[in-house]
């Protein structure tokens, strides 16, 4: 099982950050997080190429692949924290199927959630993403490790002036 808390405590540092450096206090970015989520989801779906039934090339790398993962879970974690949803309760058992059912079904719980913002539909979010990271292959310790790397990459960008 992921370390939901560590991943919340380093996510929460990251906005907290942002938020200052940008001269963010007090806004709702709920609906800007939401569609960026949606962005990065696409991205990710178009690295499997699981929808791509008229093309033969194949999915790109694994680690391509689990790059775009990590940025969706840190919209989702960014969220959960966005909402003040942090003590999450997630299953034992993900979703499984087909690719381009989990994303479409990740498509629609984040336009849900959009309209509720409720912890249920923030955690049915979050548990659809885990599955979809099952179904893709990635364990939980690279999905942990490429998150780790990926914030640094995101200090080091705000750093930057990115």
């Amino acid at each position: 099982m992921l370390d939901l808390h560590n991943l919340l405590h380093l996510q929460r540092q990251l906005d907290a950050r942002i938020k200052a450096e940008h001269g963010l206090a007090g806004q709702d970015l709920v609906p800007k997080k939401l569609l960026a989520l949606q962005v990065e989801l696409s991205e990710l779906a178009n690295e499997t190429r699981c929808f791509k039934f008229w093309s033969k090339k194949p999915a790109s790398e694994l680690r391509v692949i689990l790059e775009e993962y990590v940025d969706a879970l840190h919209f989702v974690l960014s969220l959960a924290l966005e909402l003040g949803h942090t003590d999450l309760l997630l299953g034992e058992e993900y979703p499984k199927g087909d690719l381009t059912a989990l994303f479409l079904e990740l498509i629609a719980k984040s336009s849900q959630l959009a309209v509720t913002r409720s912890e249920a539909d923030l955690t049915a979010l979050l548990t659809t993403l885990l599955g979809l990271g099952a179904e893709l292959g990635l364990s939980e310790s690279a999905i942990e490790a490429a998150y780790f790397a990926k914030n640094e990459v995101n200090h080091q960008r705000q750093a930057d002036g990115y």
